[in-house]
């Protein structure tokens, strides 16, 4: 699942793989690496080594993000980067090796999806997401280690670090007998190959019958939360480019 953005073909097959698996009205979510605030933070890094002066440049680019937590490197220094196969490696603070996963580009995830009959429904950065729910899970994550939230249920600096690395993903497979589908936005062709997000999947799908009222459209792509870049308000990409 880590490399299903590898290549076009493998993130089709992998779409068609779940569609042919869930009965109508079910949902395919997940959670997966926010490459919007990873391409961020690693352009951020390469903007300032060029405001450098030249007498403070190293020889070589930076082609990682550091931080306490942990550290993503790049193979190469790129403006852009392909829709698909852009590789990165991942280590954690605690981790003895780095994980090897992909950029996963979401408006191309969000059009694979509608070719295999799965419609759109959210994407969030995860540390939204908690903040969404805070009133379900901060008792969990309370019990799951005393160091992960602050006395009102908030999360740390170091938990926000980490969690906003990942966004929550859910599309559904509509049912036509239930009442009118989601509808996915028809992908604008505006948006550039920065417009982007990762590939270690975290995959659940769930048969769930579909909602008795359809929610209003979705309208522009360009227009929802997440779709250009989930990641926390100060490194999102506001709209295509």
């Amino acid at each position: 699942m880590q490399l299903c953005f590898e290549t076009e073909e493998s993130a089709r097959r992998l779409l068609h793989s779940v569609s042919s698996l869930l009965k109508p009205g079910g949902y395919f979510l997940g959670i997966t690496p926010d490459s919007s605030t990873i391409w961020a933070k690693y352009q951020k890094n390469v903007e300032a080594y060029h405001n450098r002066s030249a007498s403070m440049k190293l020889n070589i680019v930076p082609n990682c993000i550091r931080s306490e937590n942990y550290m993503i490197t790049f193979e190469v220094e790129e403006e852009k980067f392909p829709l698909f196969g852009k590789k990165y490696q991942l280590k954690f603070a605690h981790d003895a090796v780095a994980e090897t996963y992909c950029l996963v580009h979401f408006p191309s995830l969000i059009r694979l999806a509608r070719e295999a009959g799965l419609e759109y429904v959210e994407i969030q950065n995860l540390t939204e997401f908690y903040d969404d729910n805070r009133m379900q899970f901060a008792d969990m994550l309370m019990n799951a280690g005393p160091n992960l939230l602050d006395s009102k249920g908030r999360l740390v600096t170091r938990s926000f670090d980490v969690l906003g690395l990942y966004s929550t993903f859910i599309f559904q497979k509509p049912d036509p007998d239930a009442g009118p589908p989601l509808a996915t936005p028809l992908l604008e062709n505006n948006y550039s190959q920065e417009e982007d997000s990762s590939s270690r999947l975290t995959l659940i799908m769930v048969q769930t019958p579909a909602p008795t009222e359809a929610p209003l459209g979705l309208g522009k792509i360009s227009e929802q939360k997440g779709i250009l870049g989930p990641g926390p308000p100060d490194l999102r990409f506001a709209e295509a480019v």
